[in-house]
């Protein structure tokens, strides 16, 4: 009878550990279960965000490989690099002997499918429509690297500088029109699905494209002048290349009745920040909010 009643325990023990084992495992944005086990040793990042958030989770070690736009943190420089976005060397991630790789919105779905075949375990993240999208993706790569504290410190941090900025502007009308213009040729905007017109909505401004159901957006020269924006701000790589994009619309006799141009409220925000679905948006969105509404930063809280 003792006999029969330790088979038993043992056997429901199994059954438990078998359970829980099944229960381990994250769920990524292709919908795929991934299965948790020791934590990865060798990664892989395709994406420069994935990157970033890596190493806010103190993962510099365990990074093997990233693309060659992973410029950020500056540690990210010196790993091997293994391509681009669209164009990653398959081969070369193979003889890196990953336990995990990352890919990101913007990697080919054959690249990814690809590296499935290739025997590789791959875990796929979406970009989101909003700032608070970035918790589910903090936590999804916290789970899976198995540095879920880190993670949970990284997004209350993050939470305490939205909280900061949120509560500078606590009881501030969103009336100023706000025209986020993508630097380079024509006048490209984000509408109402990119993450940036919820930035635009969190400092306190109304996107004059977020009315439109799309990412992004040509705007005509006449339209321009027709939603008459109050602020400009330029997304630029660099304060140079953002001082030739000011010129556009300040010299450009045709932009003078538009009321940014009429009281220079045309500002910089830095490209390789904010395009990127991060931490570091927490400081895009402050530098927004400052050009939008400075006189909130500047009272005492």
């Amino acid at each position: 009878m003792m006999r029969r009643a330790g088979f038993v325990a043992l056997s429901l023990l199994a059954l438990a550990s078998t359970a829980f084992s099944q229960s381990e495992a994250v769920i990524d944005d292709q919908g795929i279960s991934f299965p948790l086990s020791a934590p990865p040793r060798r990664i892989v990042s395709l994406a420069p965000n994935v990157t970033e958030i890596l190493f806010a989770l103190g993962l510099d070690t365990e990074i093997v490989g990233v693309t060659r736009y992973c410029d950020f943190p500056e540690a990210a420089l010196r790993k091997p690099k293994i391509g681009g976005l669209v164009d990653p060397n398959l081969e070369l991630i193979k003889s890196m002997g990953p336990d995990l790789v990352i890919a990101f919105r913007g990697n080919p779905l054959r690249t990814v499918e690809r590296l499935r075949t290739l025997g590789m375990p791959v875990f796929v993240l979406d970009i989101g429509r909003d700032l608070e999208s970035l918790f589910p993706l903090i936590d999804k790569l916290g789970r899976i690297t198995r540095r879920d504290k880190e993670a949970a410190a990284l997004a209350a941090g993050l939470r305490a500088r939205l909280e900061a900025i949120r509560s500078r502007l606590e009881g501030v009308p969103a009336e100023l029109r706000v025209f986020l213009a993508l630097n380079g040729q024509g006048l490209w905007s984000c509408g109402r699905l990119s993450y940036l017109n919820d930035l635009i909505a969190l400092a306190k401004g109304r996107n004059v494209a977020g009315a439109v159901e799309r990412d992004w957006l040509h705007f005509g020269l006449e339209q321009l002048v027709h939603v008459d924006p109050e602020v400009i701000i330029v997304l630029a790589r660099t304060p140079a290349e953002f001082e030739r994009g000011r010129d556009k619309f300040l010299k450009d006799r045709r932009f003078r009745k538009v009321a940014a141009v009429r009281t220079g409220r045309v500002f910089f925000l830095d490209e390789n920040v904010t395009s990127r679905f991060g931490p570091r948006l927490a400081e895009a969105l402050e530098v927004v909010a400052r050009n939008i509404h400075p006189e909130q930063f500047e009272r005492v809280p």
